[in-house]
């Protein structure tokens, strides 16, 4: 069985408040959970959100605040990292990147200057340069600092490999695009308005189901959309907190499991983990569980391989908690807590499903 690597991304610069020292890399004990380290990669500005390809072969990070992207290749023995380029993204503060369905092409969403660039990967990993970037339009939402412009903050591509969808959480809309592999651009096939104020953040997709879920990070909503190819239809808007809290808190991080009866949110300011049951005919969503995460700001989770196990990435308090997940999808605590400064994104590799 391969073995099993975690690659933590972090927050670096006092501007982001950031304790961080760049990529992490840990061996990951499949039974119990817990992490072990095995290598940092520092010298890197906010290497704040990471992808790993499909073959397992390659790591790429976008940096927060700045305007590059990183390409590494991966040892798949020792989970070593191999420097192999960098490429702008010609824009600001780009937030998130995704691959297409044949993994030769990035697409990364600039939040600062509302855009999308499309990168082209060669063979052997490299990035090439964008040939042109997609403005992100829109007319933004009525706060007043959170939504100053479009903000485009995630753009992953849904399960049937044709369409990335893009929460805009200034604009309080989502928006899909098609790629044109040709232009190497994305090309807008359809929009969403969200509620005014709502903020969407992070999208998500059922995977049997036609139903997409998104995070509205400002009014600590999720949306249940019925997902029709480039097309969403709003169905249910429910809290990601509990109906007795009544304090501050933003949705972040939100993810369905692999048989789509759970979906997992994160909150900061109530500091939880949701635990939602998804309705296996409508795909609507039913509160289950709240878990504390034991520390602040809880900026990211991510499953591992075999969803025996989510990890929670507390950006305010520097730490990662592992959890549990049970056969109903609930979640306990366990033993595994690692350290690590303003830890922002969790991706695996080398990971066998089992």
């Amino acid at each position: 069985m391969d073995t099993l690597f975690a690659y933590v991304g972090s927050y670096t610069t006092p501007e982001r408040h950031g304790r961080g020292n760049g990529i992490n890399v840990y061996k990951v004990d499949r039974r119990s959970g817990a992490f072990a380290h095995v290598k940092r990669y520092g010298g890197l500005e906010n290497p704040s959100f990471l992808a790993v390809d499909p073959t397992g072969r390659y790591l790429y990070s976008i940096h927060g605040d700045r305007s590059e992207v990183t390409a590494f290749a991966i040892d798949p023995r020792t989970g070593h990292l191999r420097l192999l380029n960098r490429q702008s993204t010609g824009g600001y503060n780009p937030i998130h990147l995704a691959f297409d369905r044949t993994a030769r092409f990035l697409v990364v969403a600039n939040y600062g200057t509302d855009s999308t660039a499309v990168l082209p990967i060669d063979r052997d990993g490299t990035l090439g340069p964008y040939s042109t970037l997609t403005t992100v339009t829109g007319t933004a939402g009525p706060h007043r600092t959170e939504q100053t412009n479009i903000r485009p903050h995630h753009n992953p591509l849904d399960r049937s490999g044709r369409y990335f969808f893009l929460p805009c959480k200034g604009g309080d809309v989502v928006i899909s695009y098609r790629l044109d592999k040709k232009r190497g651009v994305l090309v807008e096939s359809g929009r969403v308005a969200a509620r005014p104020g709502a903020g969407p953040r992070h999208i998500d997709f059922h995977p049997r189901l036609p139903s997409a879920y998104v995070i509205n990070e400002l009014d600590s909503t999720i949306t249940t959309y019925r997902h029709e190819g480039a097309r969403l239809t709003p169905l249910q808007v429910v809290r990601s907190t509990p109906d007795n809290f009544t304090g501050y808190s933003t949705g972040a991080e939100i993810a369905v499991d692999r048989v789509g009866r759970n979906l997992y949110v994160s909150n900061r300011g109530h500091d939880s983990i949701g635990v939602f049951a998804i309705d296996t005919a409508r795909g609507t969503l039913a509160p289950k569980q709240w878990v504390p995460t034991k520390g602040t700001v809880p900026r990211f989770f991510a499953l591992d391989p075999s969803e025996r196990f989510l990890y929670v990435a507390n950006q305010g308090s520097h730490t990662i908690f592992a959890y549990r997940r049970g056969r109903d999808g609930k979640l306990s605590p366990t033993s595994t807590k690692v350290a690590v400064g303003s830890p922002a994104c969790i991706v695996f590799s080398g990971g066998v499903i089992r």
